[in-house]
């Protein structure tokens, strides 16, 4: 079955691209009160076209986003929607567009659909997407089949794939071996036509040629019959090529690119169906076939591949052979090399990663032994002291006057045994020397000689054990030389130059560029800079996406650059280079730049902020904006791409790898993002800091400086913490507060902070302890704590703890709490629930429609952002709606704004505490009957009895169980006016005349 033809396909893009566009540009309109009805019908025949066109030209998961888009505008025609729905629904729009821009983007650059993002936009919007019924599904299915029958029964005249041969079963250890070198070799073959299409010579077609017939050739060994007779037809072309016979052009090198896609589908068994794969080989095949019939070479394209098929292709064509003949001696020698997967050489990484653990574990255990001999050196020292002081009054003395020859008995040592054998000495040989001429030794006088030994003695060991300990020290020098070496040698074992990634860069630019019209040269530099395969693999999406941004909105049209004085050539540069342990990858064009009006004007669109806030906003504030999800301006919008759709993905797969992208942008010079990356992300530098008891590491890459900070010098402006840094405003981050430790204290009335540079910002973060830096090995958290994204890894410490180590962009970010998936009690759920096509089909009189009142809302007032989002979630799961604040002025402003059903309120708290919330509240006659409830960890009768005193209607205890809490705010609000708390009911749209 063939597909619809490249000409419809762009009438598709067109059509559906000013459609999209025409809904991003009006879909607001949902939400204002006095909203024609014409209005909402345009909006609905916009997204029901869209829904149709993509259904008719096979894209099944985009016409299932547009039709939930038209579903709600033909609601709204028909029903009312409260003020409660019009956020979520204006979310779910807005992320649909988003959504269906990129897969309109995919399908104009691989003609295939963006699955994984649908499929995430359908589990965070599951209200709108419930599973069909088992009994619609099977009939959906049979419809569907019968539908297929008939193609199924009226196959084509002719088919080239029913003349392709079966592949053989192909064992997965040959097909590991086998797919890295396809790749390979499709990849030289992608890089010669890219080359070919710029300056066509006989070098690049002989590359090609021998790369096309290696491909060839290996298939047809390893049983991959398929992807050879393909690779054969393919090759036949190129030959043409090759013998003059035809002209390198556009067409024959898009036939070709158009052949390697088709190669890597087979090469990777990605076709989802016999009809697909029919859908894109049937037509490729035709195009060669008028371009280089089989009759050019051999007719038996299954010998192809064996010597006596290549003896055949010799006799039949004088001009290819000789060729075959001249390649053959031209082959390079093969290599002395093994290939190895991925997966050993992560396993020899992390042996490596366990090898510097254990040296910093060395390098402690050292630490603990040179404490030790310093206790003894100082426990030597006063050894020596006391016994030269004992020596001094002990070492000599003089013979008595008393003593007479014979008053004593022999001297004898008393810390030697006592030998039989020695011969008495009488005082008659005493007599016979003076005082001066023989000394006299007690007890006394021989301890001292013997302290004076053992002193000696212990001074010589610790000697010995201090030039132990230097050489050990030594030592662990050569370990940790050693271990770098190893780590070095098995990191360049993973790292590939750049350049494999900049033949995809180049093929991106060559399909946007003729997408749009445009004339657009490529610069690629650093082609040669290495980085881990892995980090490659990682990048190369968000690369390809600047890159498309670039050529479709970064560079303008002809005519354009011709009025700015430009060449009517549009640049778009790619350097990549390496400093310190990180790489630098930059993308720049020399385009219009970021529209920062239009960004404004959308901020503003959006509802982020009133139009007096985003006139101040800065070039740098309003660069943030462009990766916030969904943010784009109208007039950056094409089927390609957009100014900041998708951005905000680029940024998450870049954070990811614990790295950084900036951007910089000139108007009517151009923008430059700048992608900053690790070189490998399994051991690299951290610093060490310590907030209380606990200690935790911080990514050494984004810190600038370590300083003294006084607690005066700390602002709160705003509910944000900020200080001056050199007159530099630096927001600041405590991490106790944070993390929910005990509060920090000054230690000589000075905190430290740590400067560090994240999303594009400098952030003070204080904690209470420097400890220093070391290299770490950063192991993952396991699969239960994957959803911490606060805390990416963890490192060993010396004693054998685990240190956790921080994300600073999260830590740093405004929004810390992740997107989560709108629970199905939202009222924007209310829209898509049983009964409501009915309603919004109109079948269903307005009169028989109960109308809904809005959910009860409750107000969360907590300084604590784990213990507000704890809250909030136990609350939204019990089906209430919450809104947070930080402390009580934030919620007495809330109150006053939307209103509330219920306060729950900590007691201590920053700016207004919860004490002065409920005064303030009892003070005002509109809020005075709001009940508040008090969860504290003050559990004392005194503050029991003063929140009670001042209006609390219940008070709970920290840490507060779910059914309690759900149970308590029940009683308060749940139970309240029941008849209004109806779940099954649809609002509509009243008659004014009613």
């Amino acid at each position: 079955m063939n597909g619809p033809n490249q000409e419809s396909v762009e009438l598709f893009l067109q059509e559906a691209s000013e459609n999209l566009q025409y809904l991003r540009e009006y879909s607001g309109m949902l939400q204002e009160p006095q909203t024609r009805p014409e209005d909402l019908e345009k909006l609905y025949i916009a997204a029901h076209t869209l829904a149709g066109t993509s259904a008719s030209y096979g894209f099944p998961q985009f016409s299932e986003v547009a039709a939930k888009m038209a579903h709600i505008f033909h609601y709204a025609m028909n029903a009312t929607l409260t003020a409660d729905m019009h956020g979520p629904l204006t979310e779910f729009i807005s992320d649909a567009i988003s959504v269906l821009e990129f897969d309109l983007l995919q399908i104009s650059s691989s003609g295939t659909e963006t699955e994984g993002d649908i499929l995430a936009f359908k589990q965070r919007y599951s209200f709108a997407f419930p599973a069909p019924p088992a009994s619609r599904a099977a009939r959906e299915a049979a419809e569907q089949a019968a539908a297929e029958e008939p193609v199924a029964e009226a196959p084509p005249a002719y088919s080239f794939v029913d003349n392709l041969p079966q592949d053989s079963d192909v064992p997965a250890e040959v097909l590991e071996f086998f797919v890295p070198e396809a790749e390979e070799h499709l990849q030289a073959v992608t890089e010669c036509l890219l080359a070919l299409e710029a300056n066509p010579n006989a070098e690049d077609i002989n590359r090609l040629f021998r790369s096309m017939h290696t491909v060839k050739g290996s298939a047809a060994q390893v049983g991959l019959h398929r992807l050879s007779a393909v690779a054969h037809r393919v090759e036949d072309l190129i030959g043409r090529l090759r013998d003059g016979v035809l002209k390198p052009s556009a067409n024959i090198v898009d036939i070709c690119l158009e052949s390697v896609d088709v190669l890597k589908k087979f090469l990777h068994r990605q076709w989802t169906s016999d009809e697909e794969m029919r859908a894109a080989v049937d037509p490729l095949l035709a195009q060669i076939a008028e371009l280089a019939p089989e009759e050019y070479e051999d007719a038996a394209p299954a010998q192809s591949a064996t010597a006596s098929g290549a003896e055949t292709a010799t006799a039949e064509t004088g001009i290819a052979a000789p060729e075959k003949r001249r390649a053959a001696p031209e082959a390079l020698p093969q290599a002395k090399s093994v290939r190895i997967s991925l997966e050993r050489l992560d396993r020899m990484m992390n042996a490596v990663g366990e090898l510097v653990i254990n040296r910093t574990r060395m390098v402690g255990r050292l630490a603990e032994l040179a404490k030790l001999v310093e206790v003894l050196n100082f426990s030597k020292s006063r050894l020596s002291g006391k016994v030269s002081e004992f020596q001094e009054k002990h070492e000599f003395s003089k013979i008595q006057p008393s003593l007479v020859p014979g008053s004593h008995a022999p001297q004898m040592d008393t810390f030697r045994p006592n030998f039989l054998g020695m011969p008495s000495v009488t005082s008659n040989d005493l007599l016979e020397f003076s005082e001066l001429e023989m000394d006299r030794y007690d007890d006394v006088n021989i301890l001292s000689r013997s302290l004076t030994e053992i002193s000696a003695d212990v001074n010589v060991v610790l000697t010995q054990l201090e030039g132990f300990m230097g050489r050990v020290d030594s030592d662990i020098d050569e370990f940790t030389k050693l271990a770098h070496h190893l780590q070095d040698e098995i990191t360049a074992a993973r790292m590939v130059p750049i350049g494999n990634l900049y033949t995809r860069l180049s093929r991106t630019v060559r399909d946007a560029a003729n997408a749009t019209g445009k004339l657009v040269d490529l610069s690629l530099e650093g082609a040669d800079t290495e980085l881990d395969n892995n980090i490659i693999q990682h990048v190369s999406d968000p690369l390809i996406h600047l890159v498309r941004n670039a050529v479709a909105h970064g560079v303008e049209d002809r005519r354009t650059r011709q009025r700015s004085g430009k060449s009517e050539k549009g640049l778009v540069s790619v350097r990549a280079y390496h400093r310190g342990n990180h790489i630098f990858i930059e993308v720049e064009d020399d385009g219009r730049g970021i529209d920062y009006d239009g960004a404004r004007r959308r901020v503003v669109e959006m509802g982020a902020m009133s139009s007096v806030a985003a006139a101040e906003l800065t070039e740098r504030e309003l660069r943030e904006f462009l990766f916030r999800p969904g943010f784009t301006t109208a007039s950056a919008m094409t089927e390609l791409a957009g100014r900041g759709v998708g951005l905000d993905v680029v940024r998450a797969n870049v954070h990811a790898l614990n790295g950084e992208i900036e951007v910089r942008s000139e108007p009517g010079h151009g923008a430059t993002f700048t992608v900053k990356v690790p070189l490998t992300l399994i051991i690299s530098q951290a610093l060490f800091v310590r907030c209380g008891t606990s200690v935790f590491a911080l990514p050494l890459a984004v810190v600038e400086e370590i300083r003294r900070l006084k607690p005066g010098e700390i602002e709160d402006v705003g509910g944000k913490l900020l200080t001056r840094v050199r007159d530099v405003v630096t927001e600041v981050v405590r991490l106790d507060v944070q993390l929910a430790l005990p509060p920090l204290e000054p230690l000589n009335g000075y905190f430290h902070m740590v400067i560090v540079k994240v999303a594009g910002k400098q952030v003070g973060v204080v904690v209470e302890e420097v400890l220093g830096k070391d290299e770490i090995v950063i192991k993952n958290l396991g699969d239960y704590l994957r959803g911490v994204k606060l805390f990416p890894g963890t490192t060993i410490a010396p004693d054998g703890s685990l240190i956790l180590l921080i994300d600073l962009n999260r830590l740093a970010s405004a929004d810390t709490a992740e997107r989560n998936a709108l629970p199905a009690s939202s009222p924007a759920a209310r829209v898509f629930a049983p009964g409501a096509e009915a309603v919004a089909a109109g079948s269903i009189p307005a009169g028989a429609v109960d109308s809904i009142e809005n959910d009860r809302v409750v107000v969360v007032a907590d300084d604590s952002i784990s213990v507000r989002k704890f809250v909030g979630r136990m609350l939204e799961k019990a089906g209430y709606r919450v809104k947070l604040a930080s402390d009580g002025l934030e919620a007495s402003e809330l109150v006053a704004q939307i209103g509330c059903h219920l306060v729950i309120t900590d007691l201590e708290m920053p700016r207004m505490n919860g004490y002065e919330l409920m005064a303030h509240l009892r003070q005002n006659p509109v809020t005075r009957k709001i009940p508040v409830l008090v969860v504290t960890s003050r559990a004392g009768a005194k503050h029991r009895d003063r929140a009670i005193k001042e209006g609390a209607a219940a008070f709970l205890t920290k840490p507060v169980q779910e059914d309690q809490l759900v149970a308590t705010v029940d009683e308060l609000i749940g139970a309240e006016k029941p008849d209004k708390r109806r779940t099954a009911n649809v609002p509509v749209r009243q008659d004014s005349n009613a």
